[in-house]
């Protein structure tokens, strides 16, 4: 004979539990032994243990009673009901998570997939996931605006990955959005962008220059806020020497 504690170590299940099915009539509670102690059976912790595997199935309760007491034909269809229902069940949750997985890569979800390419690529470079998400938000605004200039987005973008100082100029771009205005960094930066502006000068095939894109961070980003301002002082310059020329 066993103790509750016993029966509820021998069903893995907690007293608390041992008692709620007495209470709603699952289970029967024993008569107190002359020693004051309730004693169960072997067979008690049988329909224990099998209580506990229906309710651990997701049964319910009010169920269970009846399949405890059904005939084995009875017991038998009622549980291939039951897998049924649990097959069910799991087949919603499988396509829940794989929802959850597209939710999860988000871009995949809104942008062909050589776009995607494109972020990752970037992503294994280095760049920043700031700078990664402006690039993503720039190109979900252009498929939606503009569709028929997205393959020449890609083009040019797959392109710019094979030009090896336009991708160093982009890394530190990237870099110097947190920098201090006047950092040494900042001003090399500054030289870098434009010595290569006035090398591209009027070539129209070029890869797209990666100050327009991190324009977009000027009101974050007072470093940028010089760099930018710097650039169109000398552009102008250099546009007025020209004329005055």
């Amino acid at each position: 004979m066993l103790t509750i504690g016993q029966l509820a170590a021998t069903a893995r299940v907690t007293v608390r539990t041992v008692r709620h099915y007495h209470q709603v009539g699952l289970l029967p509670e024993p008569e107190r032994d002359a020693s004051g102690y309730r004693r169960y059976s072997a067979q008690a912790a049988v329909d224990l243990v099998r209580i506990r595997t229906l309710a651990d199935a997701g049964v319910p309760l009010a169920r269970i009673d009846a399949l405890l007491h059904a005939q084995p034909a009875e017991f038998a269809a009622a549980v291939t009901d039951i897998d049924t229902a649990l097959q069910a069940k799991i087949d919603q949750l499988t396509e829940h998570r794989c929802r959850i997985a597209e939710l999860a890569s988000g871009e995949e979800l809104v942008l062909p997939s050589e776009m995607v390419a494109i972020l990752n690529r970037l992503r294994s470079l280095g760049v920043s996931e700031r700078t990664v998400r402006l690039e993503r938000d720039w190109a979900i605004l252009m498929q939606a605006s503009d569709a028929h200039a997205v393959p020449q987005w890609i083009r040019d973008k797959n392109a710019g990955f094979e030009d090896s100082e336009k991708m160093r100029l982009y890394l530190a771009c990237d870099q110097s959005v947190d920098c201090d205005p006047h950092d040494p960094r900042v001003d090399r930066l500054i030289d870098d962008l434009e010595t290569r502006e006035i090398e591209h000068q009027g070539d129209s095939s070029r890869p797209e220059n990666p100050t327009p894109l991190f324009s977009l961070i000027l009101g974050q980003s007072p470093a940028w806020h010089r760099i930018l301002d710097t650039l169109a002082r000398r552009a102008e310059r250099r546009r007025t020497a020209v004329t005055d020329g």
